[in-house]
């Protein structure tokens, strides 16, 4: 219920940021909205409309490549939008395009990050991007902001350069704030530190799909036998991991640090 609430809540202030701050001022968002956006404004069609119509092909693909509950999400976050985009005026909430350029990008991918965060996305090239991410771990901003090329080169065409220009800094901002929020390409390193090894390991292995290497220690003050077991996770389920291993050991000394790099299989999970 929280996920589904916060997807809603989300796909609704990405339909204010549309209506109020970008469209407006002919600027794109990026991906299949930012053209169902340029659509919406020199045809008659409702960009809502269009953003579902666009929309239909990716869901589809969504559903064979990332699993039920996700595009189930997408399809409750891509519905809401669209219907948002129906009843919600179009005014524009300031004269001034670049800040409407920035603001807008900037709640376009506070909206889009909590999307991801409630394990979902917004559509479009959304789902490309977290198909390449799963493949790769690249960051899913990035990703987003390198397929929105396109979408710049088309509002440079069909409105005018500043419009073109305008709509990168909405993609930067988008993308920027996307990568601040959804940090699940951010791996940390654990190593713990327990005198009840066997009965943490049996917790992560079975709550989660990372591989554990366990070594023997022995305390260098109290000369007593430890086990030390050491994993990657994302910073997504740090906060799980930490509360997991309070319950099974309060006075477990855990070291925790952020990973540069991951070579070899990360998720125990993949093939």
């Amino acid at each position: 219920m929280r996920n589904i609430v916060m997807i809603t809540l989300a796909s609704i202030l990405m339909a204010f940021a549309y209506n109020f701050l970008l469209i407006p001022h002919e600027i794109l968002s990026g991906g299949l909205s930012g053209i169902a956006i340029m659509l919406g404004i020199v045809t008659p069609l409702n960009t809502g409309v269009l953003n579902l119509l666009l929309n239909l092909p990716l869901l589809i693909l969504g559903v064979m490549k990332l699993g039920k509950r996700f595009i189930a999400y997408t399809i409750l976050s891509v519905a809401v939008m669209s219907i948002s985009l129906l009843i919600i005026p179009i005014y524009k909430a300031t004269e001034e395009p670049i800040l409407a350029s920035l603001f807008g990008g900037v709640i376009v991918g506070l909206s889009v990050g909590i999307i991801f965060r409630a394990s979902g996305s917004s559509g479009g090239f959304d789902i490309i991007a977290m198909l390449l991410s799963r493949k790769r771990d690249f960051p899913l901003g990035a990703l987003i902001s390198a397929m929105n090329g396109v979408v710049v080169a088309i509002s440079g065409f069909v409105f005018s350069w500043d419009a073109a220009l305008l709509t990168l800094v909405s993609i930067y901002a988008t993308g920027k704030v996307v990568d601040t929020i959804h940090t699940s390409n951010i791996k940390l390193t654990l190593m713990i530190i327990t005198s009840n090894g066997e009965d943490v390991k049996q917790q992560l292995l079975s709550r989660l799909q990372r591989g554990i290497t366990m070594m023997d220690a022995k305390g260098g003050y109290s000369g007593e036998g430890r086990k030390v077991l050491i994993t990657v996770i994302t910073r997504y389920q740090l906060a799980e991991v930490k509360s997991l291993i309070k319950e099974v050991d309060a006075k477990a000394f855990v070291n925790i640090l952020q990973t540069t790099e991951v070579i070899g299989v990360f998720d125990r999970g993949t093939k």
